[in-house]
């Protein structure tokens, strides 16, 4: 398997690296790659390999690269101790300090799924994702429509993660996933952002975080790989819904072409698009856009 280049031309986390370059913040030490591997790369296991990088641009696109050019097995992780030109949603930059969290891409070949329900993976890893920094964190965690992780701070929803999907090649997906662990508020990059630390999680360390994602990325997949992405069957409509701050509350959807709409998010359809009720006493659909949460819940 190929280790994609980054950025600096830097080697692989752990290979060639200086002590004191690795251990420049004590607060924040160097993922285990290695032990990484042994924890989560097993016979019958959706993880094929883990590869992590000290620095890169982003870990989607190096992925996207691979998978294209036919280098990367379904079920490759790409993790990045750094990201200088990470993305979310909409094109927005994603930046943090180095080794502050987890930033990382993840290949997936859903081929016994219709293409048309692969829709539903941005929001199968987002209950993927709450479900397991949930149990190994310890902090209340809710998703905002469609794929953005909110933890409470001081008695305020901030976002502390975010995903972002990607085709590769003829038959993957790309799932790039940012999450906030040890970002100190003076290092946010916008009031409204969050970490887990400041949200009062119970460890910080990055390793069992991560592990305990891909566990549960792994479960939720592989049950709706199963159910052929169907959203009832495998439960993940019923789930998400549950889990989704954006239901019950008036909000804002900008949609494409400069046009938004105003209305109450009332349910998440089959499909996974968000239906609002507006004022007209229409039900609109929303199935791309950025959402903007009006009023408390």
């Amino acid at each position: 398997m190929e280790t994609p280049p980054n950025d600096e031309g830097n080697p692989p986390e752990g290979h060639g690296e200086s002590r004191s370059d690795r251990w420049s913040d004590l607060d924040r030490p160097p993922l285990n790659a290695a032990g990484l591997r042994r924890a989560l790369v097993r016979e019958g296991s959706l993880w094929s390999d883990v590869n992590v990088v000290r620095s890169t641009g982003s870990t989607n696109a190096d992925l996207v690269a691979l998978a294209n050019a036919g280098k990367a097995e379904e079920g490759l992780i790409l993790l990045a101790e750094e990201q200088t030109a990470g993305r979310g949603r909409l094109d927005r930059q994603w930046t943090a300090p180095a080794r502050s969290g987890l930033f990382f891409s993840v290949l997936l070949k859903p081929t016994e799924v219709p293409v048309a329900r692969w829709g539903w993976l941005p929001l199968l890893t987002g209950v993927a994702v709450a479900t397991g920094l949930s149990r190994a964190a310890g902090v209340d965690t809710s998703l905002k429509w469609p794929n953005d992780l909110l933890v409470s701070v001081g008695g305020a929803e901030r976002k502390a993660g975010g995903i972002l999907a990607e085709r590769a090649g003829a038959d993957g997906v790309v799932i790039g996933i940012g999450i906030n662990v040890t970002l100190r508020e003076d290092e946010l990059p916008v009031p409204t952002a969050g970490s887990l630390v400041l949200a009062g999680a119970v460890t910080t360390d990055r390793d069992p975080l991560l592990r305990a994602v891909l566990r549960s990325l792994e479960q939720w997949f592989t049950r709706w790989r199963a159910a052929e992405g169907d959203p009832v069957l495998s439960g993940l409509q019923e789930t998400y819904a549950a889990g989704c701050a954006t239901l019950g509350r008036m909000v804002r959807a900008e949609l494409p072409g400069e046009r938004s709409v105003v209305g109450e998010a009332v349910a998440v359809d089959g499909d996974g698009r968000l239906v609002l009720a507006t004022g007209e006493g229409v039900q609109e659909p929303v199935g791309a856009g950025d959402v903007v949460h009006l009023r408390p819940a």
